[in-house]
Formats: structure tokens, C-alpha cells, sequence
């Protein structure tokens, strides 16, 4: 092997070696479900909004914590797709409950909006399979 391709192969194994490990998978028991206690797909509303979450067939753990058939809530205020392979981002969008609240009040521009939860693991990352409510529609007059 020539000094250059031993260079360029020891090169891309350094590389490599800083390479972060996937995030590991983190199984849902079968039939868990998210889904919202309020508000209801359609409702109508002014002033802040209380969102309240509900949860069959898990557990909620706060983030950081690794225990089995556990998650916590996130929020997904109007978004169309989800990384399900990488943690939830933390923006006005994706809200974090890694406390393991079940509930929380926000307040919305006026219009039409879409409201989904999920279930993050200890790491923020979807389960597989996911535990994704139904998205549901609300309007700020």
C-alpha cells in the first residue's frame, strides 16, 4: 500500500471514529396509544389553550431516565413530518415535557393550527413503533 493510500485509510478510520452511535431503538408494548384528553379535534377557541394528554398502555418517566414501557410527552404544534429516527427538536413547534408533565396551557396566533403528541424515550427519540396521537385540528378566533 502506498504512504498516500495508507494516509487516506487511516484518515477515514479517524473519522469514523468520531462518528456518534445511532441512538438505540426504544420498543413500544403493543397497543400503547397517546391521544388528547382536551382539546378536541375542531374545538374552537380564545385566550391561552390547555392541552391535556392522555396515555394507555405506558408509563410516563422523565427524560433522562431509561426504564422500560416509559416515555414522555412532546407536543407537536404544526408540523407535517417527524424524524423518527432522531431525537425530537426543542423549538415553537416541538415542545419538550421531559418533566413527564400531562398537561400544559399554550397560547396561539389566531387560525387554524394542528396539535399531535408523541411519546419520546429517556433520549427524546420516537419509539419503535411510534406512540403518535391521531393530529387534530383547533381554531383561534
Amino acid at each position: 500500500m502506498s504512504l498516500r493510500a495508507a494516509t487516506s485509510f487511516l484518515a477515514i478510520a479517524i473519522a469514523l471514529a468520531f462518528v456518534p452511535p445511532a441512538a438505540a431503538e426504544t420498543a413500544s408494548p403493543e397497543g400503547a396509544k397517546v391521544y388528547f384528553i382536551s382539546p378536541k379535534d375542531g374545538d374552537e377557541i380564545s385566550g391561552p389553550l390547555t392541552v391535556k394528554f392522555g396515555l394507555s398502555g405506558m408509563g410516563v418517566a422523565p427524560a433522562g431516565i431509561e426504564k422500560p414501557k416509559t416515555g414522555h410527552h412532546h407536543l407537536l404544534i404544526d408540523v407535517d413530518k417527524v424524524d423518527m429516527d432522531n431525537p425530537l427538536p426543542a423549538d415553537e413547534h416541538h415542545k419538550h415535557f421531559g418533566g413527564g408533565q400531562t398537561e400544559t396551557t399554550i397560547t396561539l396566533p389566531a387560525g387554524k393550527h394542528t396539535l399531535q403528541l408523541i411519546l419520546g424515550d429517556h433520549n427524546h427519540v420516537p419509539h419503535k413503533p411510534p406512540v403518535m396521537s391521531d393530529k387534530i385540528t383547533v381554531t383561534v378566533k
